[in-house]
């Protein structure tokens, strides 16, 4: 479990990373569902990355 803010958000990074990845590879393999799945991954990530105010 991250211990502060800054690891927090570099886990959440991590994902979007990742999402952004297998977003490359859906495009490229036209998998519509897939790539509506990852933008809303994408939503809930960035949601927790952006709050405010901070976790702190």
């Amino acid at each position: 479990m991250p211990t502060n803010e800054k690891e927090y958000n570099g886990y959440l990074f991590d994902q979007l990373s990742l999402l952004e990845r297998l977003e490359r590879v859906a495009e490229k393999e036209g998998a519509t569902a897939v790539l509506a799945e990852i933008a809303f991954e994408r939503k809930q990530v960035e949601r927790k990355l952006y709050q405010n105010p901070p976790l702190a």
